[in-house]
């Protein structure tokens, strides 16, 4: 019995480091993918409502069990119905386990030279980065958080070492993270909800297919995830990676390739197997008025588009794009009004699932190669503003 879940190859090639389609089933709706699931860190897709998303396309939101643990809390989410009736979000959740941000923590240094966050065979003693509180994340407590948020897809905690990390330090990491994910599979009781493994090995190939190799052997997991890419290696040394642990994950599960990144890099990772993705970038650049076109990024400060009546894509059917003009953002970026980030944001989370929507297509004719080579040649040319 699935419970609602389950995932299903609709096409794909005999190479298991190939574009694939499928469908990700799960009590709060299916997810065709490959899927890009936009980032909501505490609750919220930053600028934009449930109908925002909806609109643009969006199947799957993840939600950050760092930040929802801190504020407001576990607990107070599960009090009021679970993170989907919390946030009025009736479609599938994905939650990280929070392992990313505590690591990410241990990378830095409190004001009196301490490191903010220390790393043992246990889990993590960190400080919040709001009030700098003391707390500890172990996989049993992580499991806890992301329970009790309630989301369709969990997880398992693990330790993400920076890029260029020591070989020494990436073998570590991968003995943590096997360990914690059979704490994490012990801990994990909630009927609702399917966990995740996480591969780690940084970008090398044999520590790559070793962890792959040792991790899939658990068949009872729903899924498995790519950890450990995009935190400061080299784009060669991230794609060679990512290749040979998809090469060595089982083809009938959905694959995750976590935080990542770029529309150039969604096309690389399909290219590479994966199903899913998630990154801040669509609505960070959009604070940032770099806006996602289909002829390369945007920034809309410059003067030129004072008098620009286009859209801000005339590739684009979003709402944004339908409804007002390149000079009308820019002014609204210049006058500060809030209603920017709401009308940047949808653009861009829009701009990626199109992108999604289209490769996915490119896959049933089989023609995603040549798809994402016209992609990039477009992005590549100059705008001809």
């Amino acid at each position: 019995m699935n419970d609602g879940f389950s995932f299903t190859l609709l096409a794909n090639e005999p190479d298991p480091c190939a574009p694939r389609r499928g469908r990700l089933s799960t009590p709060h709706g299916d997810v065709e993918t490959p899927m890009f699931m936009p980032v909501g860190t505490a609750g919220s897709v930053k600028a934009l409502g449930p109908d925002d998303l909806a609109a643009a396309g969006t199947r799957i939101l993840l939600g950050n069990t760092y930040h929802l643990m801190l504020r407001p809390g576990a607990d107070a989410v599960a009090a009021r119905g679970g993170l989907h009736k919390f946030m009025a979000w009736d479609g599938p959740i994905l939650t990280d386990s929070g392992g990313f941000q505590v690591f990410s923590l241990s990378q830095g240094e409190r004001g009196d030279g301490k490191p903010l966050a220390t790393i043992d065979d246990d889990g993590v003693t960190f400080r919040s980065h709001l009030d700098g509180s003391k707390h500890r994340m172990t996989a049993e407590h992580s499991m806890h958080v992301q329970m009790a948020l309630g989301a369709d897809i969990i997880m398992a905690f693990d330790e993400c070492p920076p890029g260029g990390a020591a070989r020494d330090v990436v073998v570590r990491a991968m003995r943590r993270t096997s360990t914690w994910l059979a704490r994490s599979q012990a801990a994990m009781t909630r009927s609702r909800s399917r966990l995740f493994g996480i591969v780690q090995g940084g970008i090398h190939d044999d520590l790559r297919e070793e962890h792959a190799r040792e991790l899939t052997g658990r068949h009872e997991l729903f899924g498995w995830a790519v950890g450990g890419l995009s935190v400061g290696e080299g784009k060669s040394d991230m794609l060679r990676a990512l290749a040979t642990t998809t090469r060595h994950l089982p083809v009938h599960k959905p694959r995750y390739l976590m935080g990542v990144g770029t529309p150039e890099d969604l096309l690389d990772g399909i290219a590479r197997g994966v199903d899913l993705f998630d990154c801040v970038m669509p609505t960070r650049n959009a604070r940032n008025a770099t806006l996602f076109t289909s002829r390369g990024k945007l920034s809309i400060k410059g003067a030129r588009f004072a008098s620009d009546d286009r859209p801000v894509d005339e590739a684009c059917a979003c709402y944004s794009c339908r409804t007002f003009s390149r000079a009308y953002l820019r002014h609204l970026w210049n006058a500060r009004e809030l209603l920017f980030f709401r009308l940047a944001s949808l653009h861009n989370v829009s701009f990626y699932l199109a992108l999604m929507a289209r490769a996915r297509a490119a896959i049933e004719r089989g023609s995603f190669a040549a798809f994402a080579d016209e992609e990039r040649r477009a992005w590549a040319r100059a705008h001809d503003e």
